[in-house]
């Protein structure tokens, strides 16, 4: 008889503890929803701005693709006849295979630079040159590149600084109007953006540089490996991550490249350092084939996630 009570007893407490379970996980649903709903609010203003001035841009774009307009009239629609004029136009063309040599100067040449530069930095770290050196290799980067251009412009005329020093050293003959010829204007302006672009990879090298176990560097002097090998084995491995981010953001650079290149030549002598961000300026500002202009900057865009995407993967390996 006493053993009723004794075996209704924990029924009434599993039946409490039910309810203080279902108590407790409604309030942490309604904590998580609340702390969901304020993140979404801060995010807000962020995700406003970037859908109206990046996806309805490129939305608005895409449309006008398909038109033949002038940017004032009504307009015509075409279909894909824009992106048979982008693909059949041998100076659109043009500008895009100019795009590509400049991922020599602005992506290939500053990366290899940085990295020698911020390896040699990293082993006199505790002088003060080093400090020197990295505020001189970085100072090009904040520049606006408008001023850059002109800079660089002035340097390199006839008269400039460029073609004296070669004269005070015996290389008059060589001297020209270095932007304006055909056959240097297009690496002068590349060795522009190169000077530019130096600066980032440098700190983004040299920061990857920091994390790197100094004990790699005693034992692969205890193996033996001089500086060369100690590069190749320890510090390269060490900063593929940056390499990667320097490599996408210089290719990045190259292929949408604008400001040094409208300011140094405006895409002359000729065409021959006209580049696709140009061309689609010309194209819906100066000719008003609004249409051409949007086509050609869809192309742009898919062309560089088609070359980043994969580059990164690659650079970064298993990481990714």
């Amino acid at each position: 008889m006493t053993s009723a009570p004794a075996a209704a007893a924990p029924v009434v407490a599993t039946g409490a503890a039910a309810l203080d379970d279902t108590g407790l996980r409604k309030r942490r649903r309604r904590r998580r929803f609340r702390a969901s709903v304020a993140a979404y609010l801060l995010v807000l203003p962020a995700a406003a701005f970037y859908i109206f001035f990046v996806l309805r841009p490129i939305t608005l774009s895409a449309q006008y693709s398909f038109y033949e307009w002038n940017g004032i009239g009504p307009a015509t629609w075409v279909g894909f006849a824009n992106y048979v004029e982008v693909f059949s136009n041998p100076k659109l063309i043009g500008a895009i295979l100019n795009a590509f040599e400049l991922i020599i100067y602005f992506s290939l040449i500053p990366v290899a630079i940085a990295l020698v530069a911020a390896n040699m930095i990293r082993a006199i770290a505790a002088s003060r040159l080093a400090g020197v050196a990295r505020t001189v290799l970085f100072l090009p980067q904040v520049i606006p590149l408008v001023a850059a251009g002109i800079m660089w412009s002035w340097q390199l005329s006839t008269n400039g600084l460029v073609n004296q020093l070669l004269g005070l050293i015996g290389l008059g003959g060589v001297t020209k109007a270095w932007l304006g010829d055909f056959s240097t204007a297009l690496p002068a302006v590349g060795v522009i953006g190169a000077w530019v672009q130096v600066g980032l990879c440098l700190v983004l090298i040299l920061a990857g540089m920091t994390k790197v176990d100094p004990a790699l560097y005693e034992a692969a002097r205890l193996d033996g490996a001089g500086p060369v090998r100690e590069f190749l084995s320890v510090t390269l491995p060490g900063v593929r991550q940056e390499v990667a981010v320097c490599i996408t953001v210089t290719v990045i650079a190259a292929l949408a490249s604008f400001d040094i290149i409208y300011i140094a030549t405006q895409g002359g002598p000729g065409d021959s350092t006209l580049v696709p961000g140009l061309q689609i300026f010309y194209l819906a500002f100066y000719e008003r084939e609004i249409g051409t202009a949007s086509a050609f900057a869809l192309v742009l865009m898919a062309l560089v996630l088609l070359i980043v995407l994969p580059l990164q993967r690659i650079l970064r390996g298993k990481e990714s």
